[in-house]
């Protein structure tokens, strides 16, 4: 059963968030404040955190951050009571792996959690039992499987979002891609906030770009979205790791 930690200060709140996450099968802790939350999550790391902003003793920001800095890799999912772009783009600078508006359906965040999961769950037994073979790009390199990726053969401390936005990339090299079709087929959202891609394709090319004020992996493609880039001489190419 996959454990949710759901912080938030508003105990209303958290009971409607837990009762559903409860009957849809999760098994839930609730915190009421930053230090608890953080004390909890590190001493018992969960499957998921369902996170508010507003929080006393320690905000959500610096929860998360928290998080991520002790090296957590499980996902963040932040609320938020502000609806602007830059509550959600902070959240996700952060190192919040997606984020839900209030007031929201409890049900839509059920569908998130949910979502935000699977893309994290072992693969399928068909898949498992061989292995997907490494994708490879200049001096990038990922393997699907164990979902690590390297550069220059360190390796690269990514959040789920930013994972599966590098993988889709180097699968797809050369090819321009509107923010909406990553939204699509990253995400599996057929709508929301495209300011949420523009974030992750920021943090992704402080990670992967020799300098990322100047990005050659991942170039913008203007009007459009964004383009990956193997390096002269070096394509996109699969392969076992060596």
């Amino acid at each position: 059963m996959k454990r949710v930690l759901v912080v938030d200060d508003d105990p209303t709140v958290s009971e409607v968030v837990a009762g559903y996450l409860d009957r849809a099968g999760f098994a839930v802790d609730v915190a009421a404040d930053g230090p608890t939350a953080v004390a909890r999550a590190s001493a018992r790391p969960p499957d998921l955190v369902v996170l508010d902003l507003m929080l006393p003793g320690m905000d959500g920001l610096e929860v998360c951050r928290r998080l991520r800095t002790e090296g957590h890799g499980f996902p963040v999912l932040v609320l938020t009571a502000r609806a602007d772009e830059v509550d959600t783009v902070v959240g996700l600078d952060a190192g919040a792996d997606d984020y839900v508006t209030k007031p929201f359906s409890p049900r839509e965040l059920v569908l998130r959690v949910e979502s935000v999961l699977r893309r994290t769950g072992a693969p399928p037994a068909a898949l498992a039992e061989v292995s997907q073979p490494w994708l490879r790009a200049g001096p990038l390199a990922l393997d699907p499987t164990a979902r690590r990726a390297t550069r220059g053969g360190t390796e690269l401390a990514l959040t789920i979002r930013e994972f599966d936005l590098l993988e889709y990339f180097m699968r797809h090299p050369g090819q321009a891609t509107s923010r909406e079709q990553l939204m699509r087929r990253v995400w599996g959202w057929e709508f929301g906030d495209l300011s949420t891609v523009t974030v992750h394709v920021r943090r992704l090319r402080g990670k992967v770009e020799e300098d990322p004020a100047r990005p050659r992996l991942i170039s913008t493609v203007w009007g459009l979205g964004y383009r990956f880039d193997a390096p002269s001489g070096h394509e996109t190419a699969v392969g076992r790791d060596r």
